[in-house]
């Protein structure tokens, strides 16, 4: 990912603490609040995603098809950049562990020669020493 990226996401997150720096008595948050409504806003962006996807098969009979599939696809895009941000919030190394992580989940589908719709789910211990290492 670019630098680009990580500048934009990194503004995002300071604008967003910014304006959530109050709580609605007007008492300030704490940093671990902050961080907990970044990583917070990632499910909320799922939740728009799901109602768009929904939207799109017109799944409520009384609404009808009420999204399209750039619907979804921005609500995605939304998923991403909020994942990022709030992954920023946690750890000051998000940058290097993003790339370990796509790298690895990267070189885990390349693992065999057919293509499978199947995940593994299962983390190797390779994969959970390098992530591990980041934080040491």
């Amino acid at each position: 990912m670019d630098e680009h990226m990580w500048d934009s996401i990194n503004g995002i997150r300071l604008w967003r603490n910014a304006a959530q720096r109050l709580n609605d008595e007007g008492v300030e948050r704490t940093a671990l609040e902050l961080r907990m409504l970044r990583v917070r806003k990632v499910a909320d962006e799922c939740g728009a995603v799901a109602e768009a996807l929904h939207g799109t098969i017109g799944a409520d009979p009384e609404k009808g098809k009420t999204h399209t599939w750039l619907d979804v696809s921005t609500e995605l895009c939304d998923v991403a950049v909020a994942a990022l941000v709030a992954l920023t919030a946690i750890t000051p190394d998000a940058e290097l562990l993003f790339d370990i992580r796509l790298q690895m989940l990267a070189n885990r589908v390349k693992l065999s020669d057919e293509p499978s719709d199947e995940p593994s789910g299962e983390e190797s211990d390779e994969e959970s020493d390098a992530t591990r290492d980041v934080f040491r």
